[in-house]
């Protein structure tokens, strides 16, 4: 499948999901959806506290497609910029806008939109005014170089068929001692070719993510250092069991092969040079 094709069919599927949210439902892409909780599978639920749903509107929280928490998981200060790639509907650039607070700034970039609409009606009902969302390609990012502090992503750049581009971009942004601390999914050893596809059609909308060590090698590739990968959810054929069935397999059979080769990961890489107050460490 080419490049060109897969972005039209993330665009697609992310549209339509943000049409599900604007239309009251939620933006699951296969599991049964319960608007109270979210889309209930193991991949997008509880990734968010009690505490952090409070602070943003409803439906930022439905129209989350993600695999994690970077805004947990980085360290976010006062004053920073941080950009989030591929925001969908705004959760991740509305808690980090908070995190940061009115001296810091959040943007948001996507290229679909309808998704762009869901956020920016998000961030007109959370009333925040350190929030902007752009349009664009995360292999394109529409921001000058060195001008962002911090870099997350929850569950986007497993979609990118050009991850090298990606990371370029990310590293051309960072200042100087700025930190990449995105959730994605990854894959850990071999699998038979036929079986990746499908768990990874089960992971996401659309997925293609990366061998845990090919995410290291290009992260280090494009620059950057202290690269660090952090398993945070680990996905097996119980929880595929359903999807797989209906793809043909004979899910007892395949077990072996699926076990503890999918998961989410947090992971951490820091472009080299200063950092403000003199840290380079994204931890």
């Amino acid at each position: 499948m080419s490049t060109d094709n897969i972005k039209e069919i993330v665009k697609e599927k992310y549209g339509e999901a943000a049409l599900r949210v604007g239309a009251g439902g939620n933006a699951c892409c296969g599991s049964a959806p319960s608007r109270r909780s979210g889309c209930a599978d193991p991949i997008t639920s509880n990734l968010y506290d009690a505490s952090q749903a409070g602070l943003i509107p409803e439906e930022a929280m439905l129209a989350s497609l993600g695999c994690g928490n970077p805004t947990a998981l980085a360290k976010l200060r006062p004053g920073e910029t941080v950009l989030d790639l591929g925001s969908g509907g705004g959760i991740d650039v509305l808690l980090s806008a908070r995190r940061v607070g009115p001296t810091g700034k959040a943007y948001g970039l996507d290229m679909t939109d309808e998704m762009l609409a869901l956020a920016n009606e998000n961030k007109r009902k959370s009333g925040l005014s350190n929030v902007e969302f752009l349009k664009g390609e995360i292999e394109h990012i529409p921001l000058p170089d060195n001008s962002v502090d911090v870099i997350i992503s929850n569950c986007v750049i497993n979609l990118s068929a050009d991850k090298d581009r990606v990371f370029a971009e990310a590293f051309r942004v960072l200042k100087p001692g700025g930190r990449f601390a995105v959730s994605d999914v990854v894959s850990k050893g071999e699998v038979p070719a036929e079986i990746r596809k499908s768990m990874l059609a089960w992971v996401g909308c659309v997925a293609g993510a990366l061998e845990q060590d090919d995410y290291r090698g290009k992260l280090l590739a494009a620059g950057f250092e202290e690269v660090d990968l952090e398993p945070t959810r680990t996905y097996g054929v119980e929880d595929a069991r359903e999807f797989l069935s209906a793809q043909g397999f004979d899910v007892d059979a395949i077990a072996s092969q699926v076990a503890g080769k999918f998961l989410s990961a947090f992971v951490r890489a820091t472009k080299p040079g200063p950092s403000r107050g003199g840290r380079t460490s994204c931890q």
